[in-house]
């Protein structure tokens, strides 16, 4: 029962992920590889304010969806959008999400080593699990995971479907071209899925601690799972990533631990293995995700969640 409610959990923390990839990917056309990293930059945050304020990590999640939004928001304005105004190809603004990921390691590692000589407590290598506790007999991790997966889906039905701005989002994800031609600003939606993609990441980020251990390089690890999640799902729907998360947080999450009865627990460390093979498998049968299945593609989501 454990292994099936860590594997939930890590399941939820994927999809909030994946689901922030996809809508920058959608927005802007760029494969975010810092994603990964910008979920650690919300672990370190909560571990800051845990250690030096004594606030306890599910209680900063808030502060952690603004942080996360600010270091989004940060990226595409500082980085991405005048590589863009200069017509740089998705290739190099790929490699400079990459880039940006190597600078965030850096900046992670040493923050870590000087937080660790203000407070004189490791934090290089850190977890949350100790802090956790019981809500209706469940770990509060998987509760909370689980409502903040239902929160960020109605959060997003009415956005979508019941403002203004939801509309010119869903104008600008089809065809930004069409949309800035009827007076959508563009620029705007774009800011806003950066900014929300950030804050996807870090409130994920201030939970996978209570998952698992942290240490700067946590972001290139799992790197792989979101980015596995999203093309399973398919790249350019909101939809497929809540599926594609869960198919392969589910998958590497059980299937490693039923491969390490019989094999030992060192294969535990080769976890990324099984994601990598549900990736290759899922695009033989279905190259456009699971989104890009015809029985799919009639639903009403994919009105804006699939290009």
């Amino acid at each position: 029962m454990a292994v099936l409610e860590g594997a939930v959990v890590y399941s939820n923390l994927l999809v909030l992920l994946s689901i922030g990839l996809t809508i920058t990917y959608i927005t802007t056309g760029i494969p975010n590889f810092a994603q990964g990293s910008m979920a650690v930059f919300g672990s370190y945050f909560s571990l800051t304010l845990w250690r030096i304020l004594g606030v306890h990590p599910y209680y900063s999640l808030p502060l952690s969806f603004i942080f996360g939004g600010a270091i989004g928001v940060g990226i595409y304005a500082l980085i991405l959008k005048p590589m863009i105004r200069k017509e740089a190809t998705v290739i190099m603004l790929m490699i400079a999400t990459l880039a940006v990921d190597i600078i965030f390691i850096g900046i992670l590692g040493a923050y870590s080593e000087t937080l660790s000589s203000i407070t004189r407590m490791a934090t290089t290598k850190f977890i949350f699990t100790p802090m956790d506790f019981k809500l209706f007999d469940i770990e509060a991790v998987l509760v909370i995971s689980s409502f903040m997966i239902f929160l960020l889906l109605l959060a997003l039905f009415l956005l979508l479907y019941r403002t203004k701005f939801g509309i010119a989002l869903r104008a600008s994800m089809e065809n930004p071209t069409l949309a800035e031609i009827m007076g959508v600003n563009v620029e705007h939606t774009r800011l806003f899925s950066w900014f929300l993609s950030g804050s996807l990441a870090a409130v994920a980020g201030s939970m996978l601690p209570f998952r698992q251990e942290i240490e700067p390089l946590t972001g290139t690890i799992i790197i792989v799972s979101i980015f596995a999640a999203s093309v399973v799902g398919g790249l350019s729907s909101i939809y497929g990533a809540l599926a594609g998360g869960y198919i392969i947080g589910m998958s590497e999450s059980l299937v490693t631990f039923y491969l390490s009865t019989f094999l030992g627990s060192g294969i535990l460390v080769y976890s990324k293995v099984v994601s990598l093979i549900v990736l290759v498998i899922a695009l033989i049968i279905a190259p456009m995700g699971i989104a890009g299945l015809s029985i799919w593609r009639n639903k009403k989501w994919s009105r804006y969640t699939s290009s």
